[in-house]
């Protein structure tokens, strides 16, 4: 009988069902999906053309990655060779290789499908679509769930469902990252509703992974459709993809059929869902290990165990500038040293991250996970980009304001610290960003600083222009370089309101204190960070090293103090900001001057009675006047 899951476990002598174990040889074929959405063809391993570009697949990039050398067309890839291009040699140790599938509702179409399940047994010497195992990858350990689309299109029934759940508890248990190589069609029909019911399972698993503290990554490979992409394929912390790969809930030639629409140029393909927001990266399937081991490292180093006191950085008097508006053309200026040019030379092994997982990117924000003297930690920073269009000058939209929140509430689930660079004029101010959220994405930001349970540092390293700028600066430890400014409104701004003419900024920007000198009496930043003479843009590298030995030092400083505290310090520091005076202390002012009067009247002229004594009255005259007399 079968059991309640709907799976069951061979023997590993079984002769014959089959299972696939690390030392498996090669498949003697590979199936290939075109960017079309096309059914799969069979590709032989030794040379062919390509289908994209017609050309002779030769050369190192096929016989090593099965990679066009001519346009880097990927084809597709058994879990063998998945596992034997990522894991380290004679590393990887499979987990659950003995449970199959049964047949629970009898499903027969043109053939029954224990017929289907024997033969795709047969050919690809796997008992199920997805391989399970620990691995090491440049000898960080990992969970590896590696799909087979060869294996009935990699569909997801209940022995799937219930490997990459297990495969999600084994990674939580051991506290080491779970990696999903991802490539199917969907739910497995023959399976029916216990097949849909496997999303359910699978993207609860994820999340209990998400809730347990522990990285999970999922590399979206061609085809990703269906109900494996709609749950914990989605789930992942970084969510990478090859090249032209097809992903989708349902393929193009679905929707067309459904809606007589003729699909749009380029979509469904991974590029597409990289300008769409959706995921991390897109990466050449060459590049595709080294970015694994990178994000592997950055998980394992968390900085040591103890905490060493902090060096005491080098800073030189403040001395307050003679006006504020060459500060302000200082900060603007188009040479200052960017976000990504301080993250490049602060943080030599980074990983940018990109989308909202909602709608867009916007370049505006760079956004990842490096590594800054060896602790790991979340970097989020306003990017003008040196006149680069596509980062409009550092004017956020409200994609780029919900990619930092993603990032914030990433560095509470993984404990990473979390440092911010501020240097924005301000919003990009257009109706469609009104209309896709431009305050309600702004306030998340600040919502979720408030309440991370890392440390967060904030530097103001250029311009910091209004609610924009302060969405990344709801800090622990606000830093500011010496010449840059930070306030509520432009100058410009400022002038075209009080004296109606924008020209006259130079006139009002002393008024506005937005100098470092002039926020660091206010109370609103902690220190001011020294540049080089007359600006960072005149040497980046020594701004670089006297900004990370300040950001060291606050770092070092916070990560004595636990998260609740640190939360709550956080509170506190921002709810004594701002200076007000209730309207009863105006009054007991008020009461109290007029106490000083009348006591001062007393001291000169005695109490009331003895003033009434002393004033001449009409009676008093008369007696005066007949005593003379």
């Amino acid at each position: 009988m079968p059991s309640r899951s709907r799976c069951s476990r061979v023997r590993p002598s079984s002769s014959k069902i089959r299972f696939w174990t690390a030392s498996a040889p090669r498949v003697a074929a590979r199936q290939n999906v075109s960017p079309t959405g096309e059914e799969p063809s069979a590709v032989a391993t030794s040379p062919s053309n390509c289908p994209a570009c017609s050309a002779l697949t030769e050369g190192t990039a096929w016989q090593r990655y099965r990679v066009c050398s001519r346009c880097r067309y990927h084809f597709q890839l058994t879990a063998a060779e998945r596992i034997e291009l990522l894991a380290d040699p004679d590393s990887f140790r499979p987990s659950n290789p003995t449970l199959i599938s049964v047949d629970p509702l009898v499903f027969t179409d043109r053939v029954s499908y224990r017929d289907r399940l024997e033969r795709a047994r047969r050919e690809t010497s796997l008992n199920e679509a997805v391989v399970t195992g620990t691995a090491r990858i440049n000898g960080r350990d990992c969970v590896l769930a590696v799909f087979d689309f060869n294996f009935m299109g990699g569909s997801m029934g209940s022995v799937v469902g219930e490997k990459v759940a297990l495969a999600h508890e084994a990674a939580a248990e051991r506290r080491v990252p779970f990696i999903s190589v991802v490539s199917s069609g969907g739910a497995r029909m023959q399976e029916g509703m216990l097949s849909l019911v496997q999303m359910g399972k699978t993207a609860a698993a994820a999340m209990r992974l998400h809730q347990a503290g522990v990285p999970s990554i999922t590399v979206l490979t061609n085809p990703t459709t269906g109900g494996v992409y709609a749950s914990f394929a989605s789930q992942g912390d970084f969510l990478l993809a090859e090249p032209g790969a097809l992903i989708g809930f349902a393929g193009p030639r679905v929707i067309e059929q459904l809606t007589g629409e003729p699909p749009p140029a380029g979509t469904h393909t991974a590029e597409f869902l990289l300008q769409h927001g959706q995921l991390d990266g897109v990466v050449d399937r060459a590049r595709l290990r080294g970015v694994l081991a990178t994000l592997l490292q950055l998980f394992h180093s968390r900085g040591p165990v103890e905490v060493r006191s902090a060096p005491e950085p080098y800073r030189p008097p403040n001395t307050p500038p003679l006006s504020a508006w060459p500060e302000v053309e200082l900060a603007r200026r188009d040479d200052r040293p960017t976000s990504a040019d301080y993250i490049r030379r602060l943080m030599p092994q980074f990983v940018e991250l990109r989308g909202d997982r909602v709608y867009g990117d916007d370049a505006a924000v760079i956004a990842g996970i490096g590594d800054l003297a060896g602790i790991t930690v979340c970097a989020i920073g306003h990017e003008r980009g040196h006149g680069d269009p596509k980062r409009n000058g550092g004017r956020v939209r409200p994609e780029g304001f919900r990619k930092a929140a993603r990032i914030m509430r990433l560095a509470a689930e993984l404990r990473f610290p979390l440092i911010t660079f501020i240097d924005t004029p301000g919003a990009h101010l257009d109706y469609e960003s009104e209309a896709r959220g431009l305050a309600g994405s702004l306030s998340s930001c600040l919502a979720n600083m408030s309440v991370l349970p890392v440390p967060v540092v904030s530097v103001v390293i250029g311009e910091g222009g209004s609610g924009p700028a302060l969405a990344l600066g709801v800090a622990d430890r606000i830093l500011m370089q010496e010449h840059a400014v930070y306030s509520v409104i432009a100058p410009e701004g400022a002038a075209a309101i009080v004296h109606r003419d924008a020209a006259r900024a130079r006139d009002i920007a002393d008024a506005l204190k937005m100098t470092a000198y002039d926020c660091l009496v206010l109370g609103v930043v902690d220190a001011i960070v020294p540049e080089p003479e007359n600006g960072a843009h005149l040497d980046p590298d020594y701004a670089a090293l006297l900004l990370r030995g300040e950001v060291i030092s606050a770092l070092l400083d916070l990560r004595k103090r636990d998260s609740r505290r640190l939360v709550e310090e956080r509170w506190r520091k921002f709810r004594r900001m701002g200076e007000f005076q209730r309207l009863v202390e105006v009054e007991a002012a008020d009461s109290q001057r007029a106490e000083a009067l009348r006591t001062a009247m007393r001291h000169a002229f005695g109490s009331l009675g003895q003033l009434r004594e002393r004033w001449p009255t009409r009676e008093r005259r008369q007696q005066g006047a007949t005593s003379t007399t």
